[in-house]
This record gives C-alpha cells, sequence and structure tokens, in this order.
C-alpha cells in the first residue's frame, strides 16, 4: 500500500503527465486540421505557402524587418509559425489587390486581419510603439 509522500508524489506524476499529454495533443490536433485539404484540394498551409512564395519577390528586406518587428510579442516557439500565417495573409492581400510591391499600408493591413481578435491589444500596443496611427485600420479591428 502507498502511504506517505510517495503517493502525493505518484499522484501529481499522473496529473502532471495528463495535463502535458493534453495541451500536447491539443496542438498536434490544431496543426493537423490545419494541414487537412479542403473543399478546393489544399490546406490552409499550403494556401499560405503559395502566398508567400507568389510574393516573395515584392518584398524588401526593410519590410521583411518591418514585418520581424511586428512578430516579436510572440513566444519565439511560436514565431515562425505566426510570421508565415501572417506573411500568407499579407501575400493574400498583395494578390488580391495586384499590389507591384509590398507597402508598410498592405503589411500592417494584412497582419490585422492575420491576428486573432484576442491578440489586438498587443498589436494595438506594438503599433504604438512604432508610431503608427491605427486610426484608418479601426474598421480591421471589429
Amino acid at each position: 500500500m502507498l502511504t506517505g509522500w510517495f503517493l502525493w508524489f505518484m499522484l501529481f506524476w499522473i496529473f502532471f503527465l495528463l495535463f502535458s499529454f493534453a495541451v500536447g495533443g491539443f496542438f498536434m490536433f490544431r496543426k493537423f486540421l490545419k494541414s487537412m485539404p479542403k473543399k478546393d484540394g489544399k490546406s490552409d498551409l499550403d494556401w499560405e505557402r503559395y502566398y508567400v512564395e507568389k510574393t516573395l519577390h515584392l518584398w524588401n528586406d526593410e519590410q521583411k524587418e518591418f514585418l520581424e518587428e511586428l512578430v516579436k510579442p510572440v513566444p519565439e516557439l511560436f514565431r515562425p509559425v505566426a510570421k508565415q500565417k501572417i506573411a500568407g495573409k499579407i501575400g493574400e492581400l498583395a494578390l488580391k489587390e495586384n499590389a507591384k510591391q509590398m507597402t508598410l499600408d498592405l503589411i500592417i493591413r494584412g497582419y490585422i486581419i492575420a491576428t486573432p481578435k484576442r491578440d489586438h491589444k498587443f498589436l494595438r500596443k506594438k503599433l504604438a510603439e512604432l508610431q503608427i496611427d491605427t486610426k484608418p485600420y479601426e474598421h480591421l479591428f471589429q
């Protein structure tokens, strides 16, 4: 029979493992859903890659640095995924608008659209730090 501190250690360890598996499973399942093909035969990840590849020539070093600056508040572990998603949305906008080059306006609009609503507070703070007026983009925050 288990008694004393060892019993408590075992109970803690069981709950810790269950919690870890649940968190890991949640994120793996989300990634799995994003990689599932839609009706058009392409997944969300495929479309992100497509838009990034089609608009890669429109980016210059200054704009890439600006995007890097915008994604700095994202934890480093998730930053590459966030950057890919945001660049994909910016690329989608650029293709829809037949842009000849990336502009600050295009990058900001794509970033706002690609960012989940729950993170808009952090986005506004970052734009304020960079001294960018958010009034022209208020309709995108809705």
